[in-house]
């Protein structure tokens, strides 16, 4: 048995518009570490203590170092930009909330589903929501434009 599920976000390609089906749904497992959270610190300029200093989160809310929520929200863009609609699809908007912490070491599973589908606008609204364990920890709605074959 493997001690980390595979990262399942690995480039799927498209689903154009004319493939895509209400239910739909796309999933991705990720392991958060440390260097996750010091990369997304650096690259964001977000450097809250109670991200990257165990002393200070321990006397948070948190009782401990917290991953950044929009760092569990990535995944979630993860999912659209590689596997469902993936390569070509545009975010028009995301809706989130952020339900509980996730934590270094947690394994998020992320995940979308097509939950109404706009033929002739090309838009997809997609239900959205990362995991951790039986937890939820992040709920929300995307809309994206979804690549043609028509436009290949």
């Amino acid at each position: 048995m493997l001690d980390t599920p595979p990262n399942d976000n690995l480039p799927r390609g498209t689903v154009c518009i004319e493939e895509i089906e209400l239910g739909m749904r796309r999933d991705l497992q990720k392991r958060i570490t440390d260097r996750d959270i010091a990369l997304f610190a650096e690259v964001s300029t977000d450097r809250n203590p109670v991200h990257l200093d165990d002393g200070y989160a321990r006397e948070t809310i948190f009782e401990g170092r917290i991953a950044h929520g929009m760092l569990t929200a990535a995944l979630i863009s993860a999912v659209i930009g590689e596997q469902l609609p993936g390569h070509g699809s545009v975010y028009l908007g995301q809706s989130l909330k952020f339900l509980a912490p996730v934590r270094p070491g947690d394994i998020v599973h992320a995940r979308v589903v097509v939950t109404a589908i706009d033929h002739a606008k090309r838009r997809v609204t997609l239900d959205c929501s990362c995991m951790v364990g039986d937890t939820k920890v992040l709920a929300g709605e995307a809309l994206v434009l979804a690549p043609s074959r028509k436009f290949d």
